[in-house]
């Protein structure tokens, strides 16, 4: 019953959230859509930031799976990396996530770096870096540094793009700048053997 309550909530406030936004969406409103009273609400979410907070955790969950997927279709570790940010990036024209993860969510949470889902991203994103330079395709820098840089960069990709007015235009110009920083990891090849060199580090 606990979960199924929960369910109807979420369920109720995600529509709400993503048609009328966080401000505006009201709780006796999605409450009664979900056949329950504010009581139920305040009992499993706190508040409505607690609700605005499960909303967003079922999406980021949703967007996770969503980037496993693409990452598991790619040929190498590297592409998977990319393709992972850029899917990322592209999931910000998504009405719903523009919405609720990118506009409101900020707004009423803070900082979406420091959200438990981005943390564990991050570590995820340090041991594939930590992968390729072992494997020699990465230069020999700090992974959790370089993890953090890519992540921050699709975060604020996807932001911009959510703030954008020409949301498709500047995903366009996001990817390929994320793209081309992300390629800044790479080691260099000799071009007299065709081998792998590490470039000099400053």
């Amino acid at each position: 019953m606990v979960e199924e309550t929960r369910a109807k909530l979420i369920a109720a406030a995600r529509r709400a959230f993503a048609t009328k936004g966080y401000a505006a969406a009201s709780m006796d409103e999605l409450t009664a859509e979900a056949g329950l009273t504010r009581g139920a609400l305040y009992h499993n979410f706190g508040d409505k930031k607690g609700l605005l907070q499960a909303v967003i955790g079922q999406i980021d969950a949703e967007m996770l799976a969503r980037q496993h997927a693409v990452q598991a279709r790619a040929p190498t570790r590297w592409q998977g990396l990319l393709d992972e940010g850029v899917a990322y990036i592209e999931m910000s024209l998504d009405p719903e996530i523009q919405r609720i993860v990118h506009l409101d969510g900020p707004a009423v949470l803070g900082d979406p770096s420091r959200w438990p889902n981005q943390t564990a991203c991050l570590r995820a994103t340090t041991d594939t870096v930590q992968a390729l330079i072992d494997e020699g395709v990465v230069q020999p820098v700090d992974a959790e540094a370089a993890a953090r840089l890519l992540n921050g960069a699709a975060l604020n990709a996807a932001l911009w793009i959510a703030a954008a007015e020409d949301p498709a235009a500047v995903m366009v110009r996001a990817v390929d700048a994320f793209l081309r920083l992300a390629a800044g990891l790479l080691r260099a090849e000799d071009p007299g053997t065709g081998a792998l060199m590490s470039l000099p580090r400053s």
